[in-house]
């Protein structure tokens, strides 16, 4: 079968189309013939391993100190359908449509992948394969970021970052609290904003909101790139601010500044339940959740993906789509 095998730490160009063996799936594994995959802003940073030296040291000594080892395949969410299962799976037969948040190695840039069955979800009639793919990670981390923030009706809330696959979804989980929000991001995805009911929008070239005068209740901040006492200074009395991209720096001032001055700081990692997965589901069938999709991508052009992903021009989600293999495929 085909794979966008990861030969090194780098670039997108260390990502190679392969031939490997297909994979049989374990006792509590299902095997899936991915139809749809997508590429993260997280994919990219794992591509390439720029991340601070306490997150980079433990994947290294995971995935290989020089590089990583065996076939290893990035991709972490992807929609297809069950091709076979395991003795001890319950939940899933050949030929159910599904959902699934990947993992490490075994990720969904491939034609077929093994995932556990707590990681898969069946997908409805009425929900797309692309918009079903982008849930285990834009989805999850969208909500998990608004209920960690406590979001009432009627509060201001200023997503930082809100034009990505995490932001788009959070902003609409927030507007459908009855919150008012503001949207930080480049020009260019304004406009999508507000067609997804962003009451207010900053160019952070042209504004910083930490110097405008306006405070809010919540600041989500999915990318980490504004100054934080500036961003906590911007805070309510009893404001949260959930921090979406952890370093061990933000983590220390937030305990600090989570202890000094009322103010909440935020920084728990999301997990994938069933329950999440039905919840964001529930939400796509009903309309409330609008999928935003930018480009699409064949698998062949994977790493072409990942360059315009590290440009930070992405809207929302980059989709793979991952050619049906033919009954000979192997």
């Amino acid at each position: 079968m085909k794979a966008i095998v990861w030969t090194n730490y780098g670039p997108p160009e260390v990502l190679r189309l392969q031939e490997i063996e297909k994979p049989t799936p374990k006792d509590k594994e299902v095997l899936i013939r991915v139809l749809v995959a997508t590429v993260t802003a997280g994919d990219c940073e794992t591509r390439s391993l720029k991340f601070p030296l306490w997150i980079a040291l433990p994947m290294r000594l995971y995935l290989g100190m020089t590089q990583p080892r065996g076939n290893a395949v990035l991709g972490q969410e992807l929609a297809g359908e069950v091709e076979a299962v395991g003795k001890d799976v319950t939940q899933f037969k050949a030929g159910d449509l599904v959902f699934a948040a990947a993992v490490l190695r075994s990720g969904a840039y491939t034609e077929y992948v093994c995932l556990p069955e707590a990681n898969v979800m069946s997908k409805p009639a009425n929900v797309s394969d692309e918009e079903a793919a982008t849930i285990p990670t834009g989805g999850i981390n969208g909500l998990h970021f608004v209920r960690k923030a406590a979001v009432q009706a009627g509060e201001n809330i200023l997503i930082n970052g809100a034009g990505g696959s995490i932001g788009t979804v959070a902003l609409q989980i927030a507007k459908s609290m009855g919150a008012q929000v503001t949207c930080v991001d480049s020009a260019a995805k304004l406009d999508v904003l507000r067609s997804l009911g962003a009451d207010h929008v900053i160019d952070y070239a042209r504004e910083d909101f930490t110097k405008s005068g306006k405070t809010y209740d919540v600041i989500i901040d999915v990318v980490g790139k504004s100054a934080f006492a500036d961003s906590i200074a911007v805070l309510k009395p009893k404001g949260r601010y959930v921090l979406g991209n952890l370093t061990l720096g933000g983590i220390f001032r937030g305990l600090v500044m989570s202890r000094t001055t009322g103010k909440q700081v935020i920084f728990e990692l999301a997990r994938h339940t069933p329950e999440d997965f039905a919840y964001l589901k529930g939400l796509i069938e009903a309309g409330t959740l609008k999928v935003i999709i930018d480009r699409r991508y064949p698998l062949a052009q994977t790493a072409a993906a990942h360059r315009y992903v590290d440009s930070g021009q992405k809207i929302g989600n980059v989709i793979i789509t991952v050619a049906p293999p033919d009954s000979s495929a192997s």
